[in-house]
């Protein structure tokens, strides 16, 4: 895996570089390789993991096919969002009826 490092930024690299082993995979590999995982977990995980693929498969090609609702996108923005207050107008004194 490579990446390129321009005008200095390492910062920027190694987010590149995270989100690459990210797709990967190699951090869950990582994980699993820690410690020891027997043969009969491993076949139990793998067939969870088959199914879980054959679920989203399925429910893709029913959604493709329209049989049911495709969900929703979830707003995509980062960090929380600054509204810009719009200036409070002074009541308006010919609003408020005087007897006179």
């Amino acid at each position: 895996m490579q990446v390129l490092v321009r005008d200095n930024n390492v910062d920027q690299a190694l987010r590149v570089l995270k989100k690459k082993m990210q797709r990967e995979g190699i951090f869950r590999e990582m994980k699993a390789r820690k410690s020891y995982e027997k043969p009969s977990e491993r076949k139990t995980r793998e067939k969870a993991e088959a199914v879980r693929r054959s679920r989203k498969l399925a429910r893709k090609q029913a959604i493709r096919e329209g049989l049911i609702a495709a969900p929703k996108p979830k707003p995509r923005f980062s960090g929380p969002r600054k509204s810009i207050a719009a200036p409070t107008a002074a009541p308006h004194a010919a609003t408020a009826e005087t007897k006179a």
